[in-house]
């Protein structure tokens, strides 16, 4: 599908909606094939100066984009869906960026057979990093996740999963981001008990972090042998681990990632 026949509405631009902008512009989206709205007159400004697209209200998104992308917050869903839904043409193609929220709630409030695909992706969209998740709703075709995929792996990473897992995907990807920075956050400051300025500590932990990363994804190897590798028979890292064990972070991020996945499921619950 050429990019250039397919007008892009993101209705509710706050932060999530803003990052699939400017990742699609990026991308080389042609800047007047992509609508935004917003609720307040400023943030419309913001937007329309910031990217050069025009922001405009709900129904005239409705009537002239090909694909609206739902980016408003979970617990707005239902108003939202309540002022467009039934003006939704079935021929459009709806994508969720709701946090929670099933493609069949998307489904009970437009008409019937319009396509819905569900889409859970994270802030590294900003450096063209995201880990993005796509599910297809029970109209939504092949057809359908291609257009989402082309949106979106311009923007880091995308993945197809059933739709049963993207609360699990919520709570490991969507929210993981901000794992990883409070785990910084802690080192920097462990660095700087042990006496090092805090820039000294912020560059050492931020490219360890990434050299991580790197050898995560390219080395093709399992963690725990990427962690034994740099685990010496009574050194200084099994120290350290040792004392991890002992204050149970392992069980801690099962119990974090079981509260963000119930999280999740209780937005979907509050917004029905």
């Amino acid at each position: 599908m050429a990019k250039s026949v397919h007008t892009v509405a993101v209705i509710g631009a706050g932060k999530i909606g803003e990052l699939v902008l400017s990742g699609l512009l990026r991308s080389g989206w042609p800047a007047d094939r992509l609508l935004a709205t917003a609720r307040r007159p400023e943030r419309a400004e913001e937007l329309a100066s910031r990217y050069g697209i025009r922001v405009v209200d709900n129904h005239t998104a409705v009537e002239t984009a090909e694909v609206l992308a739902v980016a408003v917050k979970p617990q707005d869903a239902a108003t939202l869906l309540e002022e467009i839904g039934p003006k939704v043409p079935t021929d459009k193609l709806v994508i969720s960026l709701c946090a929670g929220l099933p493609t069949g709630f998307f489904a009970r409030r437009l008409p019937e057979g319009t396509p819905v695909v569900r889409v859970m992706t994270n802030t590294p969209a900003l450096v063209d990093e995201a880990m993005t998740a796509i599910s297809a709703g029970v109209h939504a075709t092949g057809e359908h996740l291609a257009l989402a995929e082309e949106m979106f792996t311009p923007l880091g990473v995308t993945i197809r999963v059933p739709e049963s897992q993207q609360d699990a995907v919520t709570a490991l990807s969507g929210s993981g981001p901000a794992y990883f920075y409070l785990l910084v956050e802690a080192m920097v400051d462990a660095g700087i008990l042990l006496g090092l300025p805090r820039q000294v500590a912020h560059e050492l932990i931020v490219q360890t972090a990434i050299g991580s990363a790197v050898m995560l994804r390219d080395s093709g190897e399992h963690p725990v042998k990427l962690r034994e590798a740099v685990t010496s028979p009574a050194g200084t890292t099994i120290s350290a681990i040792r004392e991890l064990e002992r204050h149970s972070v392992r069980a801690a991020l099962l119990a974090a990632l079981e509260a963000a996945r119930d999280r999740a499921r209780e937005l979907a619950a509050q917004s029905d």
